[in-house]
Parts: C-alpha cells; sequence; structure tokens
C-alpha cells in the first residue's frame, strides 16, 4: 500500500487507515482477526477515541504485541464514564492516562482533541494538557479533530501537529477553508467518514440516524456514479477523498474481518481520473447550501 508523509511528523502512513469506532459491539475474535490482517496487508494507521466504547480495550488486547507496526492515534475530551464535565483539565488527564491503560501502551502518536468548540480551544486549558502529555511522553504529537470554523481557529494557532477532519463526497467544506490552511502549517491531514457513511445505500432514513444528514444531500447532488455497481460507488467515493490534495490517510470503520482489504484493493487502484474529481467537486459547488458545513 502506498504510504505518504504524515506532515511534519516524520511519519509515513498507509494512504488507508482504520477507523475504531465500528468495533465497539464486535466480538474480540472477529477484531483480532481483522487488524491482524489489515496489519498484514500493509496498514498502519489505527485511529481511535475515548468514547468509542470497548474500541480502544479491544485494540489493547488484540494488537499491544505488534506496537511497533502501526501508528497509533486516539481522541480525548470527553468523560466516557470519568466524573466530571467534558473539557475539564483534571478529567483530560485521567481519560489520556485510561486510554493508554486500556490499549497496553505507554505512549501514542497522535492524540486529537475530539471536536473540540473554539470557545473552548481559545481558554487554552485542554490544549495545555495535551502539551504536558506531549512533554511526559504519552504522546509523540498533538492534532485536533473536528470540523467548520471550529477546525479553522485550532490550525491557525499553530500549536497542533495533525488534523483530523470529515472530507467526502457530500462533505466538502475542508477542501477550501481547513487543508490549505493545514498544509501551510505542515501539518498532518486524516480525513475522516471518507465514504459519507455509505449512506446513498438507504433507501430512507429518519432525521434521527446518524448518516441522515449525509443521505440527504446526497439526494440532492445526486452523483450519476452512485447509480453503479455498489462496489463502483465506494471505490469512487472512496477515491475522491484520497484524490484531495492534502489528504495523507482516509480513515475507514468496518467490522469486517475482510472489508479492510477490500477497501484497500479499491485505494490501490490510485487516484480518480482528474475530470471526474473535477466533475463531483463541480456538482458540490452547484448544490451545496450555506448550511452545508463540514459534519462535526
Amino acid at each position: 500500500m502506498e504510504l505518504r508523509n504524515y506532515g511534519n511528523t516524520g511519519m509515513k502512513v498507509s494512504t488507508l487507515g482504520f477507523g475504531g469506532s465500528e468495533i465497539r459491539d464486535s466480538s474480540k475474535a472477529d477484531v483480532e482477526k481483522l487488524l491482524n490482517r489489515a496489519l498484514d496487508a500493509g496498514l498502519n494507521v489505527i485511529d481511535t477515541a475515548e468514547c468509542y466504547g470497548d474500541s480502544e480495550e479491544f485494540i489493547g488486547e488484540v494488537l499491544s504485541h505488534r506496537r511497533d507496526d502501526y501508528y497509533l492515534f486516539t481522541k480525548c475530551g470527553h468523560t466516557a464514564g470519568v466524573d466530571g464535565p467534558d473539557w475539564d483539565a483534571k478529567v483530560l488527564e485521567q481519560t489520556i492516562d485510561r486510554s493508554l491503560k486500556r490499549l497496553k501502551t505507554d505512549y501514542v502518536d497522535v492524540i486529537h482533541l475530539h471536536s473540540c468548540s473554539e470557545e473552548v480551544l481559545r481558554q487554552g486549558a485542554v490544549i495545555e494538557v495535551l502539551q504536558r502529555a506531549k512533554e511526559a511522553g504519552k504522546t509523540r504529537f498533538i492534532g485536533y479533530s473536528g470540523d467548520t470554523t471550529d477546525a479553522l481557529y485550532a490550525i491557525q494557532t499553530g500549536i497542533f501537529d495533525s488534523l483530523e477532519t470529515s472530507l467526502n463526497i457530500a462533505d466538502q467544506e475542508a477542501i477550501e477553508l481547513t487543508l490549505p490552511e493545514a498544509r501551510k502549517r505542515n501539518m498532518g491531514v486524516i480525513a475522516k467518514r471518507p465514504i459519507a457513511n455509505v449512506a446513498w445505500t438507504y433507501e430512507t432514513l429518519s432525521e434521527e440516524e446518524y448518516p441522515y444528514v449525509y443521505w440527504k444531500r446526497l439526494r440532492e447532488l445526486n452523483y450519476d456514479f452512485l447509480d453503479e455497481d455498489a462496489q463502483v460507488a465506494v471505490e469512487t467515493a472512496l477515491r475522491f477523498t484520497l484524490s484531495t490534495e492534502g489528504v495523507d490517510t482516509a480513515i475507514v470503520g468496518t467490522a469486517k474481518p475482510n472489508r479492510w482489504q477490500q477497501n484497500a484493493n479499491l485505494v490501490a487502484k490510485g487516484a480518480l481520473p482528474q475530470e471526474l474529481y473535477d466533475e463531483i467537486r463541480a456538482r458540490w459547488k452547484e448544490i451545496a447550501g450555506a448550511d452545508w458545513t463540514g459534519r462535526t
């Protein structure tokens, strides 16, 4: 699998990474098969979070013996069972230590603040917690995970090494709003939700369901390629995200042991033809409303 430089961190990351949110309700046996097969096939980025249920614990249990084989990212900011409010400095320190314990490691490669508002960032305390964690060797780098003007502010502080942000065929605000700024500062960039939660595959969704926003947008965007074979649609969506200038890796979540390899085979086809990429961008610019902001 192709490797790309991850900003100025010195890491060379696989273009396709693994997002750990989907494994929270899986069996340990399935997670063990999935992650070990993915590592064997060239995966070297695993991203998770303190609030993804059993995800951190599963990763620690099945992969701690292979810690040198992959870059490990996690996210913090939500209490997720620790007493106290979200974004409290003491709680943040506790959840970082809990993440390391769950992951069975002394350090992670990046800790991202998890969808932190500009208001909280401006207060400074959460940034100081991450900086202390870095000084203590608990993380090699610090990052921001989020979207819209909150992400733009985080980037412009010049403090963060890494940006994790939503980018896909139904969520393109970052292409003009934040990616150019992140690249000016040589930040590593992870695209999350790179296949838009495959929202186009649903016949109908209620407003309460997670993929609804993307589903609604895609009905208006009405891309021709979404009417093609299911694999072609996923391939086009995934390759669109990875063809976007400034994206180093895209994380796809799955609980199916063979799915990561299937996605890796699609990514191996390389960048989308420029004409198709430009058509998707043009359609977005034509249809997207002012309220089609990044999906935090």
